[in-house]
């Protein structure tokens, strides 16, 4: 007798056997998005955070060069997630960095400029407390909040919670958060290999140090980094160090914060790399950062293959991004186009940089996202990764990018602004603030000039629309300021001496 089409089949005992095994099997093989989400929720995710110095926005072939090589790093946009709208919390160093560890805006931790180091406060040593007098002379429109020697103990570390829960941290490379009580040890990191108060090295080349500099920190070298091969090019002693940890730790879960010294300045490099970048419309400043560029993707390649070889990538996220734009002095040493100006300036040169993120089996390979994102968001994604709870007792300003990165840039955000504060003269015409809400982007200077871009349509903010547009200018205006108030943001005062 025919059976009807819609009667199931007798199933046999070893047809139910066969079943019950390939839905088994199944079910092992595709708990989680993209791979093994059961295996990830009990071995907590190891994480490398990648901060290279001074990388601009261009400086990648992932990101459109055609003159940069860097094919490692490259590989982790491919197999990865890289967001096109990704952002420094600062157009300069420090601010960014004490962002990054802490998920906290520079405005409300307080450091919003770069700090200066040890030697360079003449005899001033460390003093008992930050600096709190605004500072200014009578040339100056507006008196300035000083920036801090240090960023504050009571801020809390993303090294300080993991440690607290399980993970071994290190920090390797450039920190510049401060005097040596407030070096990587003094904020949570059980290891430090090179983080110290210094903005850039003394030099690239082992043993790192000027000889003849008349301060014996600088003629000493890195503090907690000695010499050990002569002429050893800095950013792959910086690999080594990380690749010694991974090994140490493979069998507990651990935190390695790797900020590369490169590519600041001085720029420095080994002469037969450099040597392959030299051609036309390209000066030897260019090749030798383009060769500076290359070494932090063999540092790249350093750290995959060890991953790869420990059989620890599916447990391993991998965060890559900048601290500030890329420093372009009318192309040199690096060329930020079609973004506008570069390091320390309010347009998107100065703040716009690489963010790529890796996560085998997590992440969907080969994904783009234009969701704004900012250094602010890898303190939240960090912990949200490894299922670790943020402070509650404070203000977490950052995102957890983590659902986002695991819907393959499909979830979106529950945030449409951005915010930078930097209350100090750099460049013409001083301080100033940025609102970025949506594709608007407000710059807020602190004497009294505004302008408007339209970031979708006018990517090289070649177009003021203050004038077309004062009902926006004055709506982002006010949100600016109601967001700085909110922080308690130490902002610019009229100066009662200033005198053309």
């Amino acid at each position: 007798m025919r059976r009807p089409a819609s009667a199931a089949p007798a199933c046999t005992p070893l047809v139910a056997l066969s079943i019950i095994l390939f839905v088994a099997s199944t079910l092992a093989c595709t708990d989680g998005a993209f791979g093994k989400e059961s295996e990830s929720q009990q071995v907590p995710p190891n994480v490398i955070l990648v901060v290279v110095d001074d990388l601009g926005w261009m400086d990648l072939s992932c990101q459109g060069s055609d003159y940069y090589k860097t094919p490692n790093i490259d590989r982790i946009a491919s197999e990865g997630l890289r967001f096109t709208n990704g952002y420094a919390a600062c157009a300069v160093c420090s601010p960014t960095r004490a962002a990054l560890q802490t998920g906290r805006y520079p405005a409300r931790i307080g450091v919003t400029d770069w700090i200066r180091s040890l030697f360079q406060r003449g005899n001033l040593g460390t003093p008992a407390q930050n600096p709190t007098e605004y500072v200014g002379g009578n040339n100056r429109k507006m008196l300035c909040p000083p920036n801090p020697y240090w960023m504050e103990h009571n801020e809390v570390t993303v090294a300080e919670v993991l440690g607290s829960h399980g993970y071994k941290t290190a920090y390797i490379g450039k920190w510049h958060l401060g005097d040596e009580s407030w070096y990587p040890p003094g904020q949570g990191y059980d290891e430090n290999r090179g983080g110290c108060d210094y903005g850039q090295p003394p030099s690239y080349f082992d043993p790192y140090n000027q000889p003849k500099h008349r301060h014996p920190m600088i003629r000493a070298g890195i503090p907690s980094l000695p010499g050990r091969k002569q002429g050893e090019f800095l950013t792959h002693r910086e690999a080594d160090e990380a690749v010694e940890l991974i090994r140490q730790w493979k069998d507990e879960p651990f935190f390695i914060n790797l900020g590369h010294y490169a590519v600041h300045t001085p720029i420095q490099a080994i002469e037969t790399v450099a040597a392959k970048y030299k051609q036309d419309g390209k000066s030897d400043v260019n090749a030798k950062y383009a060769a500076m560029v290359e070494s932090i993707d063999d540092s790249t390649r350093q750290i995959l293959k060890t991953l790869a070889e420990l059989d620890l990538d599916d447990r391993t996220m991998i965060i890559f991004t900048s601290d500030n734009g890329g420093l372009d002095n009318g192309g040199r040493p690096t060329e930020n186009a079609p973004l506008r100006s570069g390091k320390g300036y309010a347009y998107e040169g100065g703040i716009r940089v690489p963010f790529l993120v890796r996560w085998p089996g997590h992440i969907k390979p080969g994904t783009e996202s234009d969701t704004p994102v900012c250094s602010i968001d890898v303190f939240p994604t960090i912990l949200d990764a490894a299922g670790v709870p943020a402070p509650a007792n404070r203000e977490i300003d950052g995102l957890s990018l983590l659902p986002l990165l695991k819907s393959g840039g499909v979830t979106g955000l529950d945030r449409d602004e951005l915010i930078w504060h930097f209350p100090h003269y750099r460049h013409a015409p001083g301080p100033y603030s940025i609102l970025r809400k949506g594709d608007w982007k407000l710059i807020q200077f602190d004497e009294g000039i505004s302008e408007l871009y339209d970031l979708k349509n006018d990517l090289s903010e070649s177009n003021n629309l203050t004038e077309k547009q004062p009902d926006k200018v004055k709506a982002m205006q006010n949100r600016l300021s109601a967001i700085l108030e909110s922080m308690d943001a130490k902002r610019p005062r009229p100066n009662p001496n200033f005198s053309r």
